[in-house]
C-alpha cells in the first residue's frame, strides 16, 4: 500500500506478524491440535527425566491410590502407573507415526500405478478389495499370531490393513487428474510416464494424502490399544497405553485409576490428531477455503 508524505511516496507493508495471526485465527483447529501433539511429543522425548522405571516391581505398593508419592497410583504389581503412562506415550506415538508413514508410502505407490496403468489396476485393486473385506483388527491379530510379537511386527500388522484405504484414495485422485487435457497432451507429445507421474500427478495427491495420513495415525493408535487390550499387541514388557489398560481391567472396580489415566491420554491424542486432520482438510480443500 503506497501513500505520500511531503510530496514523497512512502511504501508501507503489512507486518508479517499480522499475516501469521490471521492464519492462526483461520486455522484454530490445526494450531490447537498441533500444540497438543507437540506437548505429547515433548513428554515422549523427556520420559527418562519425567518418570522413573516403568518396569520396577514393588509388591508392598500394590494398588495404591493416587497420592503425592504416586500421582497416578500403582497397579497390581506395585508399578507406578504414572511412569508407565509417560513411557506409553512414546510407544503409542512411535506406532502411530510409523504406521502412517509405511501405509501412506506403500498406498501411494500402489495407488499411482493402479490409476495410471489399467493392467496393474485390474489385478491390484482386486487384491485391495479382498484385504478390505477382512476386518482390520482381525487381520492384524492373524498377522501377529503368525509371527513373534514385537514393536516392528505390531507396526507392520497394523499398517497392512490401512494400505488399501490409502491406495484407493490415491487411485481416485490419479484417475481424475489423468483425464485432464494437459496430461493427455503430455502423453501425446511422448513424455515419459515416469516424468508425468512425478511432475504432474504426484503433486495433486499431496493434499488428500496428508489428510489421510493423519486419520491413519489416529486409527493406528486406537488399533494398537485394542490389540494390546485383547493381549495381541505389544509384548507385556513394553509399556503402552493398551497394555496398561489391559492389565488394569481386572481391577477396574477397586482400582479404576489404572484404566482412567491412560484412557484419558489416549482420547486426547486421538482428538488432537483428528483436529489437525480436519483443519488440514479445510485448509487444503479450495472449495471449503473459499466458503470459509
Amino acid at each position: 500500500m503506497a501513500s505520500t508524505t511531503a510530496g514523497l511516496p512512502v511504501t508501507t507493508t503489512r507486518p508479517r506478524s499480522n499475516a501469521v495471526w490471521t492464519w492462526v485465527r483461520r486455522n484454530k483447529t490445526i494450531v490447537g491440535g498441533s500444540l497438543i501433539l507437540l506437548a505429547l511429543l515433548a513428554i515422549a522425548l523427556l520420559a527418562p527425566w519425567l518418570a522413573g522405571d516403568p518396569l520396577q516391581f514393588e509388591p508392598t505398593n500394590r494398588l495404591k491410590r493416587p497420592s503425592d508419592q504416586f500421582w497416578f497410583g500403582t497397579d497390581q504389581f506395585g508399578r507406578d502407573v504414572y511412569s508407565r503412562v509417560i513411557y506409553g506415550t512414546r510407544i503409542s506415538l512411535i506406532i502411530g507415526f510409523s504406521v502412517a508413514v509405511v501405509a501412506t508410502f506403500i498406498g501411494l505407490v500402489i495407488g499411482v500405478l493402479c490409476g495410471f496403468y489399467k493392467a496393474v489396476d485390474a489385478v491390484m485393486m482386486r487384491v485391495m478389495d479382498g484385504m478390505m473385506a477382512i476386518p482390520a483388527i482381525l487381520l492384524a491379530i492373524a498377522l501377529i499370531t503368525l509371527m513373534k510379537a514385537s514393536l516392528m511386527i505390531v507396526v507392520i500388522a497394523i499398517a497392512i490393513p490401512e494400505i488399501p484405504r490409502v491406495a484407493r484414495l490415491v487411485r481416485s485422485v490419479v484417475l481424475s487428474v489423468r483425464s485432464r487435457p494437459y496430461i493427455e497432451a503430455a502423453i501425446s507429445s511422448g513424455t515419459r510416464n515416469g516424468r508425468i507421474m512425478v511432475r504432474h500427478i504426484l503433486p495433486n495427491t499431496v493434499a488428500p494424502l496428508i489428510v489421510q495420513a493423519t486419520y491413519v495415525c489416529a486409527s493406528a493408535i486406537l488399533t494398537e490399544a485394542g490389540l494390546s487390550f485383547l493381549g495381541a499387541g505389544t509384548p507385556p514388557e513394553i509399556p503402552s497405553w493398551g497394555n496398561v489398560i489391559s492389565l488394569g481391567r481386572t481391577f477396574f472396580q477397586i482400582a479404576p485409576w489404572i484404566i482412567f489415566f491412560p484412557g484419558i491420554l489416549l482420547a486426547i491424542t486421538v482428538l488432537a490428531i483428528n483436529l489437525v486432520g480436519d483443519g488440514l482438510r479445510d485448509s487444503l480443500d479450495p472449495r471449503i477455503s473459499r466458503r470459509m
